[in-house]
Parts: structure tokens; C-alpha cells; sequence
């Protein structure tokens, strides 16, 4: 079965000032990489565990800060490349890049040379218009920001 994540796709504003948080994947593989490479934070479900709850602790440990309290709406779920599937919730909420404090993992690096090193599992957090988080994001995860968008524009449209 394959692995499944979930994550939180933080947000603030509307319409054209809509504007999405992202977090770049820390350590040597990620570290020339950009467009792509950016990810919402998210993590490993655990057995049994709700999804939300998995999200919000998966954007406590990527970021530092706890998710915002509020409304969490269910953007769906996508396959990444590697088999993984990542399920997405929109939370509207405000963070600070310069405070992200991000868990850490070790790995043997350089490669074959017997030195483990920790990396932070997140190496920058940064707001994004749509348009631009369309290119910095893992293409999987495109349909995420684009069920976020149809669904302020409903919300919107409602109102």
C-alpha cells in the first residue's frame, strides 16, 4: 500500500491578493532545486490517525507554529510521482517566514562517506501568489492550490 501524507495548504487573502505558503525541503538533494521542489508542509499519517489531526502535526513540526484554529476544508488528494499519496486541507491563517523553525533528519552525507548530518526537514517557508506557486510546487500538487481556488471562488460567488 502506498505511503500517505497529509498537509496544510495555508492561506491569506482573496481574488488577485490571494496568496499561498509553501515550504522548500531542506537538505543536500533539495538544495539547488526550486521550481518543482516546493511542497504545502506536510507528513506521514500515522495508522489509524485522522487526517487533519496528521496535517496539523505535520505543520507544527515542518514550521514551528501550530496550525491556526478554524475552518479546515478537504482540497482532495493527489499521487505524487513517488506512489505517495498527499491529502490537502485549505486553513486561512497568517505566518511569518523568518520564524519557520522546522524538525530536523540525519543522513549519511557526503554519500558512502560514513558521516551522518542533520538537515532541517524544511529550509524556507515563503507566500506566493497562484500563479507562481503553480511553478515552485511538485506538480502533483498543482490540483491542490487549483481545488483551494475553486472553492474561495465558490465561497465567493455565495456571498
Amino acid at each position: 500500500m502506498a505511503e500517505h501524507s497529509a498537509g496544510i495548504l495555508l492561506y491569506r487573502g482573496l481574488g488577485a491578493g490571494l496568496r499561498v505558503l509553501l515550504v522548500h525541503p531542506g537538505g543536500p538533494f533539495f538544495a539547488k532545486k526550486d521550481e518543482g521542489a516546493w511542497s504545502i508542509p506536510k507528513g506521514l499519517v500515522e495508522p489509524g490517525e485522522d487526517l487533519l489531526t496528521a496535517a496539523r502535526r505535520e505543520f507544527a513540526e515542518e514550521t514551528g507554529q501550530s496550525a491556526p484554529d478554524g475552518r479546515a476544508v478537504e482540497l482532495g488528494r493527489v499521487r505524487l510521482r513517488s506512489g505517495k499519496e498527499v491529502t490537502g486541507f485549505g486553513m486561512a491563517g497568517d505566518f511569518d517566514p523568518e520564524s519557520l523553525r522546522s524538525n530536523t533528519f540525519e543522513i549519511v552525507w557526503p554519500p558512502r562517506s560514513g558521516r551522518r548530518q542533520a538537515f532541517p526537514e524544511v529550509d524556507r517557508a515563503e507566500w506566493f501568489d497562484v500563479p507562481t506557486a503553480r511553478t515552485k510546487l511538485n506538480p502533483a500538487q498543482v490540483a491542490l492550490v487549483d481545488a483551494l481556488v475553486r472553492y474561495l471562488d465558490d465561497s465567493q460567488a455565495a456571498t
